[in-house]
């Protein structure tokens, strides 16, 4: 006894401790880095979290566990991915006659561009459609205008699923119309992404007490390390199935430039009519049934037969982590990949995969006219340096940059020669390609390409070419961090 309390009070026992110590750390961290490993397929996504562990370990341990952790596989999306794929199978079942002819006639219309809807139908991601009207919202101005006249004339339901809403002039103007139209018997239903949305004060529980089906989208606060990866980044509104409105603006009212808020914001959105809305319908009711558990009939008043009629063909393309492929991804890819001769992408968080990236630099090195507007500030200074430091490459391959200078430019556009146009919710970085719901619309259009031709021009009347040659001689410190920047990127 008298040996054992010696041993404890001499002056070496805490050396073991600490050695101790440290070897279980070294094991403790080996371990997680075969678990990144055996996890991510994507070697560029593990290889990220590794630095990040290695280079700042206990920052590196937050994010792991909060944000690297791919448990969506084994749990509620895989259940989800699976229930959509029979709906939406049952869905091109009841339509596959119209859908085969459609295919034919957009050949006819479009060229190869058709190559993009067969892929799209193939992969059960979405399914053509004909007779639509869509008309660009450029900004604010022009899109809430349209969504409140919209919403004032619902006779049957207001379905609504969105990013953010913010409890400022535009949320709570929307909560108001749709509280009136709650009182004359309109049904609402609601979803909200629970992250994006943290501005969204007590719209909620007033949409809630006058009798509205409100949802949020994974709440954090449930199962914070479960859903703080995996965000519902979509912005959809559908008013009695026969209206609907998709693209990059959210609701908020820093997207109206009515002088209350210091910068500009650029942003482009979409209303559409015809037989389009029913896939957007199709895609709110799949996100719907997963918060609800509710399941709707492919009938009126929910679906219906477009009376208009023409040749505005359009695809919907929604993605997430429940899809079994990153068809946003895949179809940026093939429109760059198909282009003739020129190639317009406006996007505020570019941070490409090598596919985009190569797919770019051969475009562009096959004479086909690539042009790109990306944000001179962005809102994110890790997100804006990583993104700068893709631009090298770009500019050597011939790739034409310029950097928006009025105010911040949010759109995710791209248009394809004269003919194929692009709005989405989509961002050019990973977490748009492969864990965010997100969702976009394909208009193969003259008319609509023609539009959206004629804003980028007009957006390039504020902007500044990059110059390759002053870019390579850019200060080093600057090139340091955005080299630095970079290597986060897989985690972004």
């Amino acid at each position: 006894m008298t040996t054992l309390i010696g041993y404890l009070t001499g002056a070496e026992w805490h050396i073991y401790i600490k050695i101790g110590s440290i070897v279980l750390l070294i094991l403790i961290f080996i371990g997680l880095i075969a678990t990144i490993l055996l996890e991510n397929r994507n070697p560029v996504k593990a290889i990220g979290y590794i630095l990040v562990l290695v280079f700042i370990p206990v920052v590196g341990l937050i994010v792991y566990y909060y944000l690297g952790r791919d448990l969506r596989k084994r749990r509620r999306f895989t259940l989800k991915g699976s229930k959509d794929e029979v709906l939406f199978s049952r869905y091109w079942e009841s339509q596959k006659p119209l859908i085969e002819q459609m295919q034919v006639e957009l050949r006819r219309l479009a060229g190869n561009k058709q190559e993009i809807s067969a892929m799209l139908l193939n992969t059960r991601q979405s399914i053509l459609s004909k007779n639509n009207r869509v008309q660009l919202l450029i900004n604010g101005e022009e899109k809430f205008p349209a969504v409140f006249s919209a919403l004032r004339a619902a006779k049957h339901h207001i379905h609504i699923e969105y990013y953010m809403i913010s409890a400022d002039d535009v949320g709570n103007e929307v909560t108001d119309i749709l509280i009136e139209k709650l009182n004359q018997g309109v049904q609402v239903r609601f979803l909200y992404d629970d992250m994006g949305s943290d501005r969204i004060g007590d719209i909620p529980d007033r949409l809630k007490a006058h009798g509205a089906s409100v949802y949020p989208f994974s709440p954090v606060l449930v199962d914070f390390y479960l859903n703080a990866n995996y965000r519902n980044h979509r912005k959809i509104i559908v008013v009695d199935g026969r209206i609907g409105f998709v693209g990059g603006i959210n609701l908020d009212e820093r997207y109206i430039n009515n002088g209350k808020h210091p910068v500009f914001w650029r942003d482009t959105h979409l209303k559409i009519e015809g037989d389009a809305v029913n896939i957007l319908q199709l895609q709110f009711l799949m996100s719907y049934r997963y918060c609800s558990k509710e399941v709707f009939p492919f009938a009126e008043p929910f679906f219906h037969r477009s009376d208009l009629t023409g040749t505005c063909f359009v695809d919907i393309v929604a993605s997430g982590p429940d899809s079994e492929w990153p068809v946003a991804m895949q179809s940026i890819l093939m429109a760059i990949n198909i282009a003739k001769r020129r190639i317009r992408i406006t996007n505020p968080y570019f941070i490409p995969t090598e596919e985009l990236l190569t797919a770019l630099q051969m475009a562009s090195l096959a004479g086909k006219d690539v042009q790109l507007i990306l944000p001179l500030k962005g809102d994110s200074y890790i997100v804006q340096h990583a993104a700068l430091s893709y631009l090298k490459p770009l500019l050597a391959a011939g790739v034409r940059i310029f950097f928006y200078t009025r105010g911040f430019i949010h759109a995710k556009t791209m248009v394809i020669d004269d003919n194929l146009a692009w709005v989405s919710s989509v961002n050019f970085d990973n977490r748009s390609f492969y864990l965010n719901c997100e969702i976009g619309a394909l208009i193969y259009d003259n008319e609509v390409a023609t539009r959206l031709n004629k804003v980028f021009e007009e957006d390039l009347l504020y902007s500044v070419p990059v110059q390759e040659t002053r870019w390579n001689r850019r200060n080093v410190i600057k090139r340091f961090m955005d080299a630095v920047c970079r290597l986060l990127t897989p985690l972004l």
